[in-house]
């Protein structure tokens, strides 16, 4: 596994404090940071295929670096994708497990949100601008924008840009414009610190039913094909069964 740990601070494990993580991408995110969002640790790794080997021990690493004990936790922040559907499975998994598992409230923020938020930070620019790509599968992509549900964009099609947006692109090399991969790596840098913000004030503002918070699928697992919505298109299933 490759990575980073960056805990921003050192204290005697007592301060309390709130984990997020995020595995929507190709890039898995733990973060942990103050309760009011502030950063205190970061670990970004490329994922592979082993999620769920690499994921626990890696939420034990960075706690312990930035000296934070599981007891003065006080909420679980999951990035809910648009993602595919092994690194998301494994992600509320993971998440669900230890909310439950620590009895902590648990918040659900959407990984796109969190980007677009976070591309708007490292340009300097408004998030209504922003104009965030993701890959579906080998040929078709998702757009996303502030305030607009996620869709698909199937293969060969480009997304409606209007003279003053940006387009931001992940893990979509050779599928998207240079200056828009870059875009997608500044942002990417700085999707833990998003996490943490928007999940902190999602904690405050009232935690999620941890039975009922489910992920964005943008791609179904291996022999699963879905039925086309009777409007045409493809949607993404809340449905927690």
């Amino acid at each position: 596994m490759t990575g980073d740990a960056r805990p921003r601070r050192r204290h005697d494990g007592r301060r309390a404090a709130i984990l997020a993580l995020d595995t929507a991408t190709s890039r898995i995110v733990v973060a942990v940071g103050s309760p009011g969002g502030e950063p205190l640790g970061l670990s970004t790794w490329t994922a592979g295929y082993r999620h769920g080997e690499q994921l626990l021990p890696s939420i034990g690493r960075i706690l312990g670096e930035a000296n934070i004990r599981r007891s003065r936790l006080r909420g679980v922040i999951v990035g809910t994708g648009p993602g595919a559907f092994t690194g998301l499975r494994v992600g509320l998994a993971t998440a669900k497990a230890l909310a439950h598992g620590l009895r902590l409230p648990i918040a659900g923020v959407s990984t796109a949100e969190a980007l677009i938020a976070a591309a708007a930070a490292a340009g300097r620019i408004p998030g209504r601008r922003i104009v965030l790509l993701l890959p579906a599968g080998p040929a078709d992509r998702v757009v996303a924008r502030l305030g607009i549900p996620a869709r698909l964009l199937p293969g060969g099609a480009d997304p409606d840009l209007g003279p003053t947006d940006v387009l931001v692109a992940i893990d979509l090399d050779g599928r998207a414009p240079a200056d828009a991969l870059a875009a997608g790596e500044r942002a990417r840098e700085r999707l833990g610190h998003e996490l943490l913000r928007l999940g902190a004030e999602r904690l405050t503002a009232g935690a999620d039913d941890l039975a009922m918070l489910v992920p964005e699928y943008v791609s179904l697992p291996r022999g699963v094909t879905a039925p086309e919505p009777a409007g045409g298109g493809v949607e993404w299933s809340r449905d927690p069964r």
